[in-house]
Formats: C-alpha cells, sequence, structure tokens
C-alpha cells in the first residue's frame, strides 16, 4: 500500500517516493517508542517494530484496523480511547494521556501517550499520530530526570562532568562554590586553570578514569585554588563514574561524573589530633630517655633531638651568660641534619636588634619568623633566602623560624630555636604551643642542676 505521509510543520503535502518510503519506515522502526497514526476517520495506517514489541501486534495485523476496539482495547474502553486520541484534532498542540491497552497474549498494559494532530494540503487536521510507551519505562526515564536535577540544583556535594577532553562540561552549585567561581564560567576550562596544587593528581584519576573505568572506593584529593591568593589547601574526598553512550554497539566514554565532598575540616582535625598523639608520644620518650642521663646538657639535648622528628631540620639552645648576653650551648650541624651536641666554649651569639630569639627574651613567650611561603618557592629566591638567614645566624636555606623561651621558677635561663627549610611549611600556633612545652622541659632539666646558677 502506498502512502502519502504529510509534513506537521507544513501546510504542504509531497507524495513519497519509494526511497523517501523506506527511510520512513526506518526512522519509525528505529524510534524507541511505539508509535502508531490514524487517519482522521480513526484507522490505523502507520504501526513501528517498538509498538509491535510493547502490545505483540505486528504491523500487518494492525494497520487497517478501525481503533483498537476488539484487539489492542477492551471495547468497554476503545471508544473512549479513541475519542481521546483523535480529539486531538480539533485544539493546538501535544495531548498526553495514560490509559490501558491489551497485548496480543491478553495482557493489560499501561502506556503513556503522546498525540498531535497530522495537517494535510489544505491545512485541515487528516489525522493523528500518536507515541507511546510503557507507563513504568516513563517512569523510570522520568526518575532519572529528576535525580539529574537533583544533583546538580539541591545536592550538598559536588558534581561535574567532565568531558573526554578532561573539561568541565556540567558544574552544580555546591562544585562552583566550592571552586570559587560560577557554573558557566568554570565551563570548557582546563582544570590547570581552576587548580594550582592537585591539578594534576585530579587528571590522572580522570583519564585513568575513561581508560580503565571507576576506581573501586572514593579517593582524598588534596588541592589548591590558582584563584586563591591565601594558599589555603582543600582535602576533597572524591568518587568518579565513567559516562558511556548507551545508543552504540561498544561502550563509548562520553566523560566523568566526579562527585566530591569538601573534608577539609574534618581531616584537618584529623590531622591535628594524630600529630598531637605523636607529639605527646615524642615527650614520654624523651622524658624516660632524658632520666638516665647525667649531664644535664645531655638531658636538655636528648628532649630537643625527640622533638626535632618530624618537626624541623634544626635545632640551636642559646642560654644566658654573664651580662645577659644569649650563649650558643648546643646545636645542630649546620650544613646536614643531625643530633643536638653540646658546643665547647661560651661564645656569645650577635643577634641584631629585633631577633626573634631577643623578643622571645623580652615577652618572654614564642616568636615566629619566615621568610615567606612563596618567596621560599621561587627558585630565585635561594640567595635571598640565604642571606636573610645568615643575617638572623641561622644555617643556610633556613626559611621558617620558631624561638621559644626557656623559664623556669620565674626565671628566663634562654632560648630554643626550632628551623626549617623550603621544603616546610611555616611554623604555625600548634607548633608553638608544642615548641613551648619542650622549651619548658628543657628548662627544668637545666636549672635543676644549678649550671646557671
Amino acid at each position: 500500500m502506498r502512502v502519502e505521509w504529510c509534513n506537521v510543520q507544513s501546510s504542504d503535502a509531497t507524495p513519497l517516493s519509494d526511497g523517501d518510503e523506506q527511510l520512513l519506515a526506518a526512522l519509525l522502526d528505529g524510534m524507541e517508542a511505539g508509535l502508531c497514526a490514524f487517519d482522521r476517520d480513526g484507522v490505523v495506517t502507520h504501526w513501528n517494530s517498538e509498538a509491535a514489541r510493547i502490545l505483540g501486534w505486528s504491523a500487518d495485523e494492525a494497520v487497517g484496523r478501525y481503533g483498537f476496539a476488539g484487539w489492542a482495547a477492551r471495547r468497554a474502553d476503545a471508544e473512549e480511547v479513541l475519542a481521546l486520541l483523535l480529539a486531538v484534532m480539533d485544539g493546538p498542540g501535544r495531548q498526553v494521556h495514560e490509559f490501558a491497552l491489551l497485548t496480543k497474549d491478553g495482557r493489560r498494559v499501561l502506556v503513556r501517550t503522546q498525540s498531535a494532530a497530522v495537517h494535510g494540503a489544505d491545512g485541515h487536521p487528516a489525522g493523528v499520530y500518536c507515541a507511546f510507551s510503557e507507563v513504568h519505562a516513563q517512569i523510570d526515564l522520568e526518575r532519572s530526570i529528576a535525580l539529574s536535577e537533583a544533583l546538580f540544583d539541591d545536592t550538598s556535594s559536588g558534581v561535574v562532568l567532565i568531558d573526554a577532553d578532561l573539561r568541565p562540561a556540567v558544574v552544580n552549585l555546591y562544585a562552583a562554590k566550592v571552586l570559587h567561581s560560577s557554573r558557566d564560567a568554570l565551563l570548557g576550562r582546563p582544570l590547570g586553570e581552576l587548580l594550582d596544587q592537585g591539578a594534576e593528581e585530579l587528571e590522572s584519576a580522570l583519564q585513568h578514569v575513561l581508560a580503565e573505568g571507576a576506581p573501586p572506593a572514593p579517593s582524598e584529593l588534596w588541592v589548591s585554588l590558582r584563584d586563591d591568593t591565601s594558599g589555603k589547601r582543600y582535602c576533597w574526598r572524591s568518587g568518579f563514574v565513567r559516562l558511556g553512550s548507551p545508543l552504540g554497539e561498544e561502550p563509548v566514554p562520553l566523560g566523568v561524573g566526579w562527585l566530591f565532598h569538601d573534608v577539609t575540616e574534618a581531616k584537618l582535625a584529623e590531622q591535628e589530633a594524630s600529630q598531637l598523639r605523636f607529639r605527646s608520644n615524642q615527650l614520654h620518650r624523651a622524658a624516660l630517655a632524658a632520666a638516665e642521663f647525667e649531664e644535664p646538657m645531655e638531658a636538655a639535648t636528648c628532649f630537643l633531638d625527640f622533638a626535632l622528628a618530624g618537626f624541623a631540620e634544626h635545632a640551636l639552645l642559646d642560654v644566658l651568660g654573664d651580662g645577659g648576653r644569649l650563649v650558643r650551648a648546643a646545636a645542630t650541624p649546620a650544613g646536614a641534619s643531625g643530633p643536638v651536641l653540646p658546643l665547647a666554649g661560651a661564645i656569645p651569639v650577635r643577634y641584631g636588634e629585633g631577633h626573634p630569639a631577643l623578643q622571645a627574651v623580652e615577652r618572654p613567650g614564642s616568636v615566629r619568623a619566615s621568610f615567606g611561603a612563596y618567596a621560599a618557592a621561587d627558585p630565585a629566591a635561594a640567595g635571598r633566602i640565604d642571606e636573610w638567614a645568615a643575617a638572623r645566624r641561622w644555617p643556610p636555606g633556613t626559611v621558617h623560624g620558631l624561638c621559644a623561651v626557656l623559664r623556669s621558677r620565674g626565671r628566663t635561663l634562654g632560648v630554643v630555636t626550632f628551623l626549617r627549610g623550603a621544603g616546610r611549611r611555616p611554623f604555625e600556633r600548634a607548633d608553638a604551643a608544642f615548641a613551648e612545652d619542650v622549651a619548658a622541659r628543657v628548662a627544668v632539666a637545666l636549672d635543676l642542676t644549678g649550671r646557671l646558677g
């Protein structure tokens, strides 16, 4: 049977050639929804393969029948169903309905339909086409869409769709907030423009997901933002999902779904607790070891040796000598790491005015000094770092210093100084508290011996 099909968008109707009919048939059969069409009298003119799959009636069995009565719907429902479908010819746009149809083996299937009028050459309705699918399949699709929209609007986790070129394609509100930008401004930008530290690790993880699939467990990435001048580091607990096209025979990677949550505060608290346990354990071990030394200076340097582990590269011990000047009593080797060793002689240290050690004595308390984290990372600053350290009588390469006063029985006995190089972070408040604890133990060890009078 030769069919003339009318373009819904136009009032012109053109007879289809054999090639056009074959193309039309292929398009109809390739649809993922069932499709049928009726002429204005209610006779079925088209029936695609998905309609045959859903209901079991072939195109040969369906085309030419009047409505659904006696085959695809119960007789009690058939007239009402057909009336609903044909009514779209009397109004504009599409209409959506839900009703039950019958399969060839007698089962009832609830379907959701979208119907629209087909217009003839004269502009008047010539029939109706109707696309339908099983309701549960439509509900599954709507749930997936609703979930996707919720993830990109209301969720409290970051969700970013990364394309195959490793650039953000879709960004939700949480992710934009964490990245300190707007959703639109992030799209299409290389990750290296968004992240400073951690960009390479993230790109490596994304490449692995595209090639091998998602890792079995979430990973924690430490990153810093390129536009964040504070240099603060963030910890994002991240999970990854490879996105593949369902339309190809072989899975075609479309990109990666990156889901993450900012756990910086929790990780910092966890690290702080772990660091506190380690340092407390070090002080406990130092106290047990120091108790076995007869010489007070050996007991004092023992505390410094245990304190240096994971804390600093160098330690200097200066005590107040005659005339109230600081005298170097013990120190680590200047050129390399090593234990804190007592020094022979009593040569005053020529600290300049405003030196952190002198400030610690004047307060009394602890004083932190730093060449600067950003300047230290600049290779051109290496010479200036050594000049800065030499001016303070500290070993070459020193970038951060922390001086804590030695106090016992209401007297100032000296100063202990901890030093870090360019590969370490500046001393923080927690570090100052630990240094003060160590200084108190060193001061007691020195004071009890009568070494300082």
